[in-house]
């Protein structure tokens, strides 16, 4: 029997895990169909609706730029829900937006199942209120968010992270640094540099990262090749215009992240999923991280953990440098780098501490998990509605 379900993304991320999360659903049901917004990949796997890369932002200064383009989404998603039946509605991440919609959804009688949850545990705590009182099932990617929302009366499952599964790698470093077209023999070093997934990132994450790495080139005197991965939700105009003026060897490389990880001896990340990503390849690195001077104003009041980057969050302690707001300058940039390109101790301990947290993280079949506990959600809902008198 055809199954019809509305799903929601916001984000590159969201993106990717959403299209995983699509291409599983297809395997256990294979007449299933998607209707509502994401980004190229989950449009790749069959999705009908909205694009969401117009609104792919972050920040409260940031959104206020969007505001238009934002509402425009959303009042389309409202009619696009209205105008036909479904059988479940999946959310993932983007919690701003993806709460709002619940909210409105609600009152159609539709299961509403969320995937990767709002990080309730960092920032505005009380939201999982009013999240147990919207979500009908939420699927979480970090072990210790599953007791947080059975506390408060919500049917949750722990599925692993989507991450174990897409960030690998099979390739040497010398296979990978050969691929991407490093090809000296004599000394040198790579650095991989990860800015960020939106045009608001790249502006303020690129050039201190450039000037960073370009200082410890001098201070070391040897050549150092960079790594720039282009996400797919970028156009490459906007990196090439922010690296014109670099001196050093940059190397753009579009759809292949993890090559470019395996192949980099550290690697300066965007606080986010990447660091995430990473981890999971085993690369050291460094977390940076600016915001506007209002979001940060704001969020600092919020946020209620010492640790911002997802590897120190999932570790419980801090085993990578974060480098956040007026922290993130050419020379701090500089500075961590070095320790991580120079003592060995130092990147042994913190590929250790990588190790352990992929160990926390699942086998790799979160999204396979996840499809099949929302299959169990469309059928027991079928089920219901045929036994209703």
């Amino acid at each position: 029997m055809d199954k019809k379900i509305f799903i929601i993304s916001g984000e590159a991320s969201g993106d990717l895990h959403g299209s995983s999360l699509m291409a599983a659903l297809k395997r256990l049901i294979p007449e299933v169909s998607f209707i509502g917004m994401g980004g190229p990949l989950m449009h790749k796997e069959g999705l009908t609706g909205l694009d969401s890369s117009a609104i792919a932002v972050v920040g409260i200064f940031e959104v206020a730029k969007k505001l238009g383009d934002i509402k425009r989404a959303f009042k389309g998603l409202q009619q696009m829900l209205a105008g036909e039946s479904f059988d479940c509605i999946v959310l993932v991440d983007y919690p701003d937006f993806n709460l709002r919609f619940a909210a409105k959804a609600k009152k159609l009688g539709v299961p509403i199942i969320y995937y990767i949850s709002p990080q309730v545990w960092a920032w505005r705590k009380k939201r999982i209120y009013k999240i147990a009182k919207l979500i009908d099932k939420m699927l979480v990617v970090f072990p210790f968010e599953e007791e947080l929302y059975k506390k408060v009366g919500v049917d949750v499952e722990h599925v692993g992270h989507p991450l174990t599964e897409k960030a690998v790698c099979p390739l040497t470093k010398e296979e990978a640094a050969e691929k991407l077209g490093i090809t000296d023999k004599g000394p040198g070093i790579t650095v991989a540099i990860l800015p960020g997934s939106r045009t608001e990132e790249i502006e303020r994450h690129l050039t201190p990262m450039i000037d960073g790495v370009e200082l410890v080139q001098k201070r070391l005197n040897i050549k150092i090749n960079i790594l720039l991965p282009v996400a797919h939700s970028l156009d490459v105009k906007i990196i090439k215009k922010a690296i014109k003026d670099a001196t050093a060897d940059i190397i753009l490389v579009t759809d292949d992240t993890y090559s470019v990880l395996r192949a980099a001896d550290a690697a300066l990340v965007a606080s986010g999923t990447a660091t995430l990503e990473t981890a999971l390849i085993g690369t050291p690195m460094v977390i940076v991280y600016k915001l506007s001077g209002t979001t940060f104003f704001i969020g600092k009041r919020l946020i209620g953990i010492k640790n911002v980057g997802l590897p120190n969050i999932v570790a419980g302690k801090k085993i990578v440098a974060e480098l956040i707001q007026n922290q993130a300058t050419p020379e701090n940039i500089a500075d961590e780098l070095i320790a991580l390109l120079t003592n060995k101790d130092k990147r042994a301990t913190m590929q250790k501490e990588f190790k352990e947290i992929k160990d926390k993280l699942g086998d790799g079949s979160a999204a396979t998990r996840a499809a099949i506990s929302i299959a169990g959600v469309i059928n027991s809902s079928s089920a219901h509605e045929t036994t209703r008198p």
